[in-house]
């Protein structure tokens, strides 16, 4: 589909994420994964407003306390979501699209300098890699 089919987000480590695109709750699956409130500009420009994880997806994403604010203030169109089974993969993957995205309505994951290292392992390894080899600039700005 063109429109509403997949989607991928890469996040900071450079690892692409396939999102499907819940438009109905009939879409939204019941399993635990991650979701990302999106704003779709011109068709085809989309800009990422929060991300977020649940264990469940239809019980978190049914009347989410900031969709009326992505909504109303923002402009949000639609979810995507991404089914993850483990809690610990859930952490790491949402950490890893916030701070490749920086979504506007998410505050404290996103990196305020840069020499704020992601706290989860994994990340930080491939983070100090990238810093080592690419330097800090990369980093630099929102």
């Amino acid at each position: 589909m063109l429109l509403f089919g997949d989607h991928r987000w890469r996040g900071e480590t450079g690892k692409r994420y396939r999102f499907s695109i819940a438009l109905t709750r009939a879409d939204l699956p019941r399993d635990g994964g991650i979701y990302v409130f999106v704003r779709r500009r011109f068709v085809f420009f989309l800009e990422p407003l929060y991300v977020g994880k649940a264990h469940g997806l239809v019980a978190r994403l049914v009347g989410h306390e900031k969709w009326g604010r992505a909504y109303w203030y923002y402009g949000a169109t639609e979810r995507h979501v991404m089914v993850v089974p483990t809690e610990t993969e859930r952490r790491r993957i949402e950490e890893d699209l916030v701070r490749g995205l920086k979504p506007r309505m998410n505050l404290q994951m996103v990196p305020t300098s840069a020499t704020d290292a992601p706290k989860d392992p994994t990340l930080r390894k491939k983070w100090n890699w990238r810093r080592a080899w690419f330097g800090t600039h990369i980093f630099a700005g929102r």
